[in-house]
């Protein structure tokens, strides 16, 4: 439960009362509601809740199992929740897809401008050297 007898953001958003173990208070608190709103929008409060609570990882057989989250590991999930929920919302076609190819464009240009910085300044010391006489190769 929040601090003091308050409710958690998404026990607000859900007008419900926020029970002591809420498995959602320590992820979204009261102070930031629109950080629930967001996940709840995309994948509604029951899937949230479950995600924060089990996770379903594959066997090679194809089967699935269901393990607990550690509650250590539920904040990365929560913070992964809200991350792709606000990029859906932001980007409704790519989502966080495009989020990351933007990144990568970003990377590439950047990449691009050093490779060219790097070029011009081994002509520049090319020209230097020649200005200085530079070293003779006899």
């Amino acid at each position: 439960m929040a601090v003091h007898g308050s409710r958690c953001a998404a026990c607000k958003y859900l007008r419900r009362r926020c029970p002591q173990d809420c498995i959602f208070s320590p992820h979204f608190p009261s102070s930031n509601p629109q950080r629930f709103a967001y996940v709840h929008r995309i994948y509604g409060a029951s899937n949230v809740g479950k995600m924060l609570e089990r996770i379903a990882l594959l066997k090679l057989d194809g089967f699935e199992n269901d393990q607990r989250v550690p509650e250590f590991e539920r904040s990365h999930v929560a913070d992964s929740l809200h991350f792709e929920a606000k990029c859906r919302i932001e980007d409704p076609v790519y989502g966080c897809v495009g989020f990351i190819s933007r990144l990568e464009h970003q990377i590439h240009s950047i990449e691009s401008e050093i490779a060219m910085t790097r070029a011009l300044m081994m002509m520049y010391e090319s020209s230097l050297n020649r200005q200085k006489g530079g070293p003779s190769e006899h």
